[in-house]
């Protein structure tokens, strides 16, 4: 199955998700599943009020919506996911949008500011007790198509686990798993 999530090109979307609270709200909703705003501010150690403007933003830009179903009451405001799957960006027809060049900029340099954490996080070998760290760099010979068929198969492998693993647990705390394929990056040549 190849792997193709819903394709996403709004600019004012990119900036809604591009901020890092942001992004790590979405993360914990995705490995969590439904929460309310005190269960994000709680996750997150932001002020419960901090966390319930954030969510707003994301649902104004329908990255989130209501969970109804998850409501101890009518009043009872729980949060969950637009599309478990998450979304592609489609970044050059995010770039012809008025407002889209300065918004993919700032996304770009978020997730290359991630990513590098991430990899500090991984080889500074000061783990969090009893946590599990990893890195995998692995080259394969593929066609673009079969490229699109591995991905398929990660994401199934990662939807599996996610959906066994969803929900709150004292014994387990929120895992990122950070993966990219493409072609190999070759100095002096553009793609």
């Amino acid at each position: 199955m190849p792997y193709d999530p819903r394709p996403m090109s709004d600019p004012r979307v990119l900036r809604a998700i591009a901020h890092p609270t942001r992004g790590r709200i979405l993360d914990e909703l995705g490995a969590t599943g439904p929460m309310r705003a005190a269960d994000v501010g709680e996750a997150l150690d932001i002020p419960a009020n901090q966390a319930s403007f954030h969510l707003r933003q994301l649902a104004k830009y329908g990255v989130i919506q209501p969970a109804p179903e998850a409501a101890r009451d009518k009043r009872d405001r729980v949060w969950r996911l637009a599309d478990e799957r998450g979304f592609r960006l489609d970044v050059k027809d995010i770039e012809k949008q008025p407002g889209g060049k300065a918004a993919v900029s700032v996304f770009r340099q978020n997730k290359a500011a991630w990513a590098h954490r991430l990899v500090d996080e991984v080889f500074s070998f000061t783990q969090h007790k009893g946590s599990f760290s990893a890195i995998v760099d692995q080259t394969m010979k593929l066609t673009k198509d079969e490229a699109a068929e591995f991905m398929g198969e990660v994401d199934e492998v990662l939807a599996k686990w996610a959906d066994k693993t969803r929900g709150r647990s004292r014994d387990r705390r929120t895992y990122v798993f950070y993966s990219m394929v493409q072609p190999y990056p070759e100095e002096g040549k553009d793609a």
